[in-house]
């Protein structure tokens, strides 16, 4: 019978890039993951900061070649969607790489004047600020552009947002505001149109009646966020069209607007036959904005992206050990990990989230059909489907087994509740960052150690 490696190999084409075999084990980037786990342990949750600065560059290379090749007159800025992970330690990778940020709810904001004072942003960088604005969201906004943020854009995601800025905004330069434009929701969704934003069929008529005549603002730039991502199917093509097309006739009536931000969606690897074409995608993006500028003899606009999973999720993953097997019939049987997936990937039981799954060990070992089990009692906690395949496959084995679930590091932490009370009172696990020092070798660093019960008891109350 053939080994897991050969299976997989035949399967899906294996080594691919960021994973190969070396001795029976498996390397991530060059990583050796058996020796992370013989000196951290397991479960283990790490992030490989290198790879959100590379996803970056890849994408701001892709929009200049693509920008480039069109003529287009518009220039690219890239925006990380800080809500796909708050960390400090991505926050500031990310910033290496000459970005802006996008912000969605009030602490953003005074995480972004920590980082100021930090020295790691100035007042001059962009900052988009999305989503439906609380009091203190507002607040914070308004904060900071008295405090000298010349480049904040409050995106007004309602007509009555636009009041408390028009009542309390006092500066020496118009204010720059954005509008988000209501989406339509794509053809299998409960709803016909987003719930966020203002209705494309309203926009010009608020602009009109309540902005323009106001000389202290000024609408820059028009958003939107086409919520099956960016894909190559009509509804997208169909939704692009419709968006640049009311930029267009946005544009002819303020002269002040210049630029689209085309929102995030920007698919990460989520899977070993994820084949998405990336640089096609890029060149028809700006290669159909500028097609529909030129038929409505508009100037092109400067392009925003707010990429979130795109950014930092193919930079981690978490490792588990096999604790035990069960065959509990003929057909099903089950691995039971250290760890659980509602409580460490709560996307893979909220939303039917597929990622990237491989043993450490053991290549070398016949396969076999499995269910992997986490460890709460909860019915829901489990994993038995590959995103290409109706099965999970691991190596046939009695050995002691690892494996590890990759590409798992946008929103999973922060909406599992990190360092908080999880389901069964498990707790968080041991998170190390890694890092490349100049002359190539890895530097580790423990970011957080395994919760412990008396952290947990304090949360409780029992302390």
């Amino acid at each position: 019978m053939q080994s897991y490696q050969e299976f997989l190999d035949l399967s899906v084409g294996f080594p691919q890039d960021g994973f190969e075999i070396i001795d029976d084990e498996l390397y991530f980037h060059d990583l050796n993951l058996m020796e992370m786990i013989e000196t951290y342990g397991t479960p283990l949750r790490f992030t490989y900061l290198p790879i959100i600065s590379k996803k970056i560059q890849q994408a701001k290379i892709l929009f200049q070649t693509a920008i480039l090749k069109h003529n287009y007159r518009g220039t690219y800025k890239y925006c990380y969607c800080t809500k796909s992970s708050h960390f400090k330690h991505v926050v500031e990778e990310a910033l290496k790489n000459d970005i802006h940020l996008e912000t969605s709810s009030a602490f953003d904001m005074p995480m972004i004047d920590t980082l100021e004072k930090k020295g790691v942003v100035t007042k001059d960088i962009t900052v988009i600020c999305n989503g439906f604005k609380t009091y203190q969201y507002k607040q914070y906004i308004l904060d900071m552009l008295h405090d000298g943020y010349r480049n904040i854009i409050p995106v007004l995601d309602n007509k009555e947002e636009f009041n408390i800025y028009d009542d309390e905004v006092e500066l020496a330069e118009p204010c720059n505001l954005g509008i988000r434009i209501a989406a339509e929701e794509q053809p299998d969704s409960p709803f016909y149109t987003s719930r966020l934003g203002i209705r494309l069929e309203d926009i010009l008529d608020f602009y009109n009646n309540k902005i323009a005549p106001n000389p202290n603002f000024k609408v820059k730039l028009l958003h939107f966020f086409i919520n099956s991502g960016i894909s190559d199917t009509p509804y997208y093509w169909n939704e692009l069209e419709k968006y640049v097309t009311l930029y267009c006739k946005f544009k002819k009536i303020n002269p002040d607007l210049d630029t689209l931000d085309i929102g995030g969606g920007m698919p990460f690897k989520d899977s070993l036959v994820h084949d998405f074409d990336y640089e096609y995608m890029v060149n028809e993006i700006v290669n159909r904005i500028k097609q529909i500028c030129a038929e409505n003899e508009v100037m092109e606009p400067d392009i925003i992206t707010e990429f979130g999973k795109y950014t930092v999720a193919e930079a981690s993953g978490i490792l588990y050990k096999v604790i035990g097997r069960k065959q509990q019939n003929d057909r099903e049987k089950w691995l039971m990990l250290d760890g659980s997936f509602i409580t460490n990937l709560p996307d893979v039981w909220a939303l039917n989230q597929k990622y990237i799954l491989l043993p450490i060990n053991n290549w070398d070992a016949e396969y076999e059909r499995v269910n992997l089990g986490g460890i709460t009692c909860d019915g829901q906690d489990y994993y038995s489907q590959e995103a290409h395949i109706n099965s999970v496959f691991m190596p046939k084995t009695r050995k002691l087994q690892y494996l590890g679930f990759f590409h798992t590091g946008a929103y999973q932490e922060v909406l599992s509740g990190y360092g908080g009370i999880h389901h069964c009172l498990l707790p968080s696990p041991k998170h190390v960052l890694i890092r490349r020092n100049r002359d190539e070798t890895f530097n580790f660093e423990v970011f957080g150690e395994e919760q412990n019960s008396k952290q947990v008891l304090r949360l409780l109350g029992y302390q």
